[in-house]
């Protein structure tokens, strides 16, 4: 089976990570990549890496030759071109963006593209609202927890990210003379996948109504995502381990460690890693990903191999760096 996929929004981060994954991926052929400012460029014009992995130019133009499309754009421009440009019923809408991902705003026409919760819904949807990626990471901590009941306390948490999750557009903190040997708070308490986790928390858990106290800041590093939470617990070292291993013991990218863990093992993966502690009465865990893989463009994959009916790593076996 071949997968006939096109790509809007093509020149971005989200939009690179997407032809690097899928140039390779053994079941799908590119049908156009769409960039309103590049139409025409060679796209390792623009992604300078893929030269000699790809003879593709980006396009202005939209093909209906296609039965799978990834929307790559900014929060809010995903819900202009679909209102702008009508697509045929069949193909499947992979969003990147915030616009479809709460119940209010996607109504019953799309999913929630979190494989380690909603694998069976995904399977059989029409549209993927792919998750933010702090929210995938906070996420991978907390729905052990959650599927249990056991999320009984304010939920404190602290999460880093690095300077690709801003997106390429330019900004006074996104530049590399400011980001640089520099670390800032942004955000705090009211960060917009706050909602997204809310939702989450309490479709596997309708009784969940703690305080989830984020505190979101810039890092000075390129990509990933750490995050290190606590909350009171009961539960022991062991029962906290064997909890998290069960669930995740069937899902092929996220892993339980019992030893600490580090951005780089995760970096260029779309590896979720967890590892979890108890302090006293407080349960403590870390969770890293890559934020443009795990977090974004790898996990619209991931969604897109189970839609079609594919093994759900095919195409996104990918190796950190050791070093």
């Amino acid at each position: 089976m071949r997968i006939k996929a096109g790509i809007v929004g093509g020149a971005g981060y989200t939009g690179g990570e997407m032809l690097r994954i899928l140039i390779n991926h053994p079941s799908v052929d590119i049908k156009f990549v769409h960039s309103n400012s590049n139409g025409g460029n060679l796209i390792s014009d623009v992604h300078t890496d893929l030269l000699g992995d790809t003879e593709l130019r980006f396009t202005g133009e939209l093909s209906s030759d296609i039965e799978v499309l990834f929307l790559c754009v900014g929060h809010g421009d995903a819900k202009k071109f679909i209102d702008a440009n009508p697509i045929d019923k069949s193909v499947k809408i992979i969003d990147l963006s915030q616009d479809f991902r709460l119940k209010a705003n996607a109504g019953s026409d799309w999913v929630y593209g979190l494989p380690e919760m909603n694998r069976e819904e995904i399977k059989t949807a029409n549209n993927i609202a792919n998750p933010g990626c702090f929210a995938t990471c906070i996420q991978l901590a907390l729905l052990p927890l959650a599927a249990k009941g056991l999320l009984k306390s304010e939920v404190h948490i602290n999460a880093t990210t690095g300077s690709t999750g801003a997106g390429q557009s330019l900004s006074g903190t996104s530049h590399f003379s400011w980001r640089n040997n520099n670390l800032s708070v942004y955000k705090a308490f009211e960060h917009q996948h706050l909602n997204e986790i809310g939702e989450s928390l309490n479709k596997l858990d309708s009784t969940f109504n703690q305080m989830i106290s984020l505190i979101p800041q810039r890092g000075d590093f390129t990509r990933g995502i750490l995050v290190s939470l606590y909350m009171e617990s009961d539960l022991t070292a062991d029962e906290a381990q064997k909890l998290y291993e069960d669930y995740y013991a069937a899902h092929p990218f996220t892993h339980v460690s019992k030893k600490n863990i580090d951005l780089k093992q995760v970096v260029n993966t779309n590896k979720g890693l967890v590892h979890v502690e108890k302090h006293g009465n407080k349960l403590f865990v870390i969770s890293i990903i890559d934020n443009l893989l795990k977090g974004a463009s790898g996990q619209a994959v991931q969604n897109m191999n189970l839609i079609f009916g594919l093994e759900e790593s095919t195409g996104l076996r990918l190796k950190a760096s050791a070093f």
